[in-house]
C-alpha cells in the first residue's frame, strides 16, 4: 500500500496533457493514438485534440484491484494499431512498468508517452511530463469526488 498520496485535479491533468502534446507535435504526425484504458482515455482525448489526431484505438490491461497489484491480463488488444508503427501510446501513469511492458510487447514500434512516471516504470516510457516518487499513490480526478467538510466551529470546537 502507498505511503503517500498525491491528488491530481482536472485542471492540472489538462495542463499536463497539453504540455505533453506540445512535446509530441514535433515528433508527429501520428497515424493514430492507442489509449491505455482506463487511465489513458482522458489524457488521450485531450492530446488527440491538441495534435489533431482523429484515430483513437484502445488497449485494456488489468493489473490492479484497488491498490493491490495482481497478474496482468489483456482484456482488449489494439487491433487497428498493428505493430504500433506511426502510433502514439498514451497512458496517465507508468508505475511499476508491468502494464507498459505488455503494451510495448504488443506495439513495439509505437511511441509511448504518459503524463506521470515513477522511477520503476520510467525506463519503459519514451516521454513523460512529471516524475512521481515510487511510494506515492496518485489520485486522479476520476478516482475522487469533492466532499463537503463542515467548518471547525460546527464540530463542537469550544476552545478559544
Amino acid at each position: 500500500m502507498a505511503t503517500n498520496y498525491a491528488t491530481v485535479t482536472w485542471d492540472q491533468l489538462h495542463r499536463d496533457a497539453r504540455q505533453l502534446a506540445e512535446i509530441l507535435i514535433p515528433r508527429g504526425p501520428f497515424r493514430g493514438i492507442v489509449a491505455v484504458t482506463r487511465g489513458g482515455l482522458i489524457p488521450a482525448a485531450i492530446i488527440a485534440r491538441e495534435i489533431d489526431c482523429r484515430l483513437i484505438e484502445t488497449i485494456s490491461v488489468v493489473t490492479y484491484d484497488e491498490e493491490e497489484q495482481g497478474l496482468p491480463t489483456v482484456l482488449k488488444s489494439p487491433v487497428a494499431a498493428g505493430d504500433g508503427e506511426g502510433f502514439l501510446i498514451i497512458d496517465d501513469l507508468v508505475d511499476s512498468g508491468v502494464t507498459a511492458q505488455i503494451v510495448r510487447q504488443l506495439l513495439p514500434k509505437a511511441l509511448f508517452a504518459c503524463l506521470y512516471a515513477k522511477p520503476s516504470g520510467k525506463p519503459l516510457t519514451d516521454l513523460f511530463v512529471v516524475e512521481v516518487p515510487q511510494e506515492t499513490w496518485v489520485l486522479f480526478p476520476w478516482d475522487t469526488a469533492p466532499l463537503f467538510i463542515p467548518p471547525l466551529a460546527r464540530k463542537g470546537n469550544t476552545t478559544g
